[in-house]
């Protein structure tokens, strides 16, 4: 509501933390910044299809805003979650952290501390990742893993390429192609690989926070795994 001001911990991204780096993160693929001239005011956008990681960021922030159910425009389209946050102070800090609004065709990796550059990634992953896994069938009807693949998704090709650059530095991750698809660029990785960012970005695990669902492939194959 216009001229109602509900709190926010103002001060939430001044401090790397690792809540902070998987919030930042996850804004640089769900979220956005919203100018609202009409409006006189200035606003964060962060949304998703699961509202648990909605409700956690709401958490993490102290926000008081109300969470926002969107129907989907189409019939195969999933319900999303929205959280807006009116706040000139949280949204000046994020300008500082290289978000602005109208990001997603030209934003670029920020500079994140190495204990927390985990955490954004993960953070990066649960808003715009995925990952597959690839089985089929042994001689014996046995499930055998083909391979595990993970996927970043951006509209931004600089932001891949920072990405790449300081994954193959931090994990000697092979230098990739980037796909440019049919509405954005994407960054893949194959399963040596993939298990190397499986191990870096859930290092912490169960301590830190996750997508429950793409942890659940990650389970799945290393089952699979065991079994070889």
């Amino acid at each position: 509501m216009v001229g109602i001001k509900f709190y926010v911990n103002e001060n939430f991204f001044n401090t790397w933390t690792p809540q902070m780096g998987y919030v930042l993160g996850y804004l640089y693929a769900d979220g956005s910044l919203e100018d609202a001239s009409y409006l006189r005011g200035k606003y964060i956008r962060v949304s998703s299809t699961d509202r648990q990681t909605i409700v956690k960021i709401k958490r993490w922030l102290k926000s008081k805003h109300t969470i926002v159910k969107q129907t989907p425009w189409h019939a195969k389209g999933k319900e999303r979650f929205l959280l807006r946050i009116g706040n000139q102070k949280l949204y000046e800090s994020l300008l500082e952290k290289g978000l602005y609004p109208n990001k997603s065709l030209t934003i670029r990796l920020p500079k994140v501390p190495q204990h927390c550059l985990a955490h954004f990634v993960r953070g990066y992953f649960d808003g715009d990742g995925c990952v597959n896994l690839y089985t089929t069938r042994g001689k014996r009807g046995q499930r055998v893993i083909r391979k595990l693949t993970i996927i970043f998704t951006s509209g931004s090709f600089d932001f891949l390429l920072g990405l790449c650059d300081t994954l193959q530095r931090k994990l000697k991750l092979r230098q990739l192609k980037i796909y440019k698809g049919t509405r954005a660029y994407q960054l893949r990785y194959y399963t040596s690989d993939s298990v190397k960012l499986f191990q870096f970005m859930y290092e912490t695990y169960p301590t830190h926070t996750y997508l429950p669902r793409k942890l659940v492939t990650f389970k799945k194959f290393f089952k699979l795994r065991q079994r070889i």
